[in-house]
């Protein structure tokens, strides 16, 4: 029997253990502060601008580096992700962020802040696509959706405390205390996850078969399994990937996948920034005071967490694929509707199901299904690959908001917005795969080359049934 060869049937098999909740903790503290250190943004910079430190000009270029950043950061670890390991690559963007936000703390001016906001962002970029896709390799099978929601419920939850200590820190203690406190932060988290494992997926791929083995050992003993409970009838190496270039994105048999990765977190970030980012701007506009815009915002932004908790039950029901395409038809139909609203009731109820759709969508989508896309070699470089795209098109998405709110009103925005849910529901549902319930080593099968599908296929066939 091959090292590599059961390595994924055994990590499915396993039974759900405090193992797997402390890797759940450990990837999302690092990721929690990453998140963070994204939504202080808005209270430092107002706070700079009070104090005369900044200007709107070079708060503009505060947040243009951020985007900046966070897409050379997906680039960047999706390939030293698959070439270096997930845990190297993950310990590494963490240290940048870290000692980045630290030096932000004490930058002299808000030129040198700029400078080390570049920097942070390429850790931030780098954090999401690590985090999601190392999490997917170990989880098993029956339980990797509802994980990647939790993850993801989370994270999400870093805007409010982001937003509370805010309030109560900078106006008393100034901004600075903001980065030392994420800097701070990761870097203790930096080093809880010393005594993370590297993935047995990924050590599998490179030829590191015993290495992978002792560690599925040490988990299993970890989950109260023994090697012999856990052994299962070895499947073929998978072969697909094992190379690792980038262009084997754009071949024949990923170029699917690649497209639907791309459409989704394309997807996800336009309809994110459009309507989460300006609601309160919206409502302004529309004649609400601000004291009713921020009042009807909050009722609003709290469809986040349910939209969470309906993505971890439907997760392992429903399905990634059908559930983005769901979904996506679901929320432009609450768009649809929104501009015809009239009463403040209305309007509030509206826009808490169209933000419970979207953090439905972002629990399916950047979080699940796009780690679950791609082979073991080439998995954070399709992550990355994804984000990347997603994080540049967010950067015009502004521009296209405001010019269609001035032509047509929020009728022009959500155009957009139940546009870009279309496409994305005719795209998917065209040219996505099912991801529920299967093996990693099942969904990479369905990718093979003619030679390789036979023996790939056996191996799904096994894996698949391991977690059946």
């Amino acid at each position: 029997m091959h090292a590599d060869a059961s390595i994924g049937a055994r990590l499915d098999r396993l039974p759900l253990s405090g193992f797997h909740w402390r890797l759940l903790g450990l990837i999302a503290a690092g990721m929690y502060f990453d998140s963070f250190d994204i939504y202080i943004a808005g209270t430092v910079l107002a706070a700079m601008i009070h104090s005369g430190e900044s200007t709107l000009s070079q708060n503009a270029m505060f947040v243009s580096v951020t985007f900046i950043g966070m897409m050379t950061g997906a680039w960047l670890s999706g390939w030293l992700g698959d070439r270096f390991g997930r845990r190297f690559c993950y310990q590494f963007n963490l240290g940048i962020y870290g000692f980045a936000s630290i030096a932000g703390a004490l930058a002299p001016s808000i030129d040198w802040l700029i400078f080390f906001r570049l920097v942070m962002g390429i850790g931030m970029g780098a954090e999401i696509v690590v985090g999601y896709g190392t999490l997917s390799e170990f989880i098993p099978a029956s339980w990797r959706g509802r994980f990647g929601t939790v993850l993801n419920l989370i994270i999400n939850t870093s805007l409010f405390l982001s937003t509370f200590l805010g309030w109560l820190i900078v106006p008393q203690y100034g901004w600075r205390w903001m980065f030392a406190i994420a800097g701070c932060g990761a870097l203790f988290v930096w080093f809880l996850r010393k005594s993370m494992p590297e993935s047995p997926r990924w050590l599998a791929e490179h030829g590191r078969g015993e290495e992978a083995l002792r560690i599925v050992e040490r988990i299993e003993t970890e989950c109260g399994t023994t090697p012999a409970q856990a052994a299962t009838p070895a499947p073929a190496p998978i072969a697909a990937g094992s190379e690792g270039r980038m262009a084997d994105l754009f071949s024949r048999r990923l170029l699917a996948r690649t497209i639907t990765a791309v459409v989704v977190l394309v997807a996800l970030f336009v309809v994110n920034y459009a309507f989460v980012s300006w609601i309160p701007t919206f409502l302004v506009k529309q004649g609400h005071s601000v004291s009713s815009s921020l009042g009807l915002t909050a009722v609003m932004f709290a469809g986040g967490p349910v939209g969470s908790l309906v993505a971890f039950f439907l997760a392992e029901r429903l399905g990634r694929k059908w559930g983005i395409v769901l979904f996506s038809l679901v929320c432009a139909g609450f768009g649809v509707a929104y501009p015809f609203a009239q009463s403040a009731t209305a309007i509030a109820a509206l826009g808490f199901a169209i933000t419970a759709c979207i953090y439905v969508l972002s629990s399916f989508s950047v979080a699940t299904y796009v780690p679950e896309l791609f082979p073991t070699g080439l998995r954070l470089r399709g992550s990355g690959l994804a984000n990347t795209v997603g994080r540049g098109v967010s950067i015009f998405v502004p521009f296209a908001v405001a010019g269609a709110f001035t032509r047509f009103g929020i009728a022009g925005v959500l155009t957009l917005i139940v546009g870009t849910l279309l496409a994305q529901a005719l795209i998917v549902g065209l040219l996505g795969t099912e991801t529920r319930r299967r093996s990693l080593e099942s969904i990479a099968a369905d990718i093979a080359g003619t030679d390789g599908a036979q023996k790939e296929g056996g191996a799904g066939d096994a894996a698949a049934a391991v977690v059946e």
